[in-house]
């Protein structure tokens, strides 16, 4: 099998369509996915800072 027919991939047949279907996968995983991924872990640590400081107070020096 050569590399015309099956692609690196191994997908026997692909053509045109399932190069625009790749393409559409990796630029929305690039753009969308692990974007709203990273701004969803930092919103979750800023809210776990937030919960942790409402129950342990704020950090700093002891209060006299």
């Amino acid at each position: 099998m050569s590399t015309q027919e099956g692609g690196i991939s191994g997908n026997p047949g692909g053509g045109a369509a399932s190069r625009k279907a790749e393409l559409a996968t990796f630029l929305s995983t690039c753009f969308i996915i692990i974007p709203g991924l990273a701004v969803a872990f930092v919103g979750a640590f800023g809210f776990v800072i937030w919960i942790s400081q409402m129950i342990f107070g704020p950090p700093g020096p002891p209060a006299q």
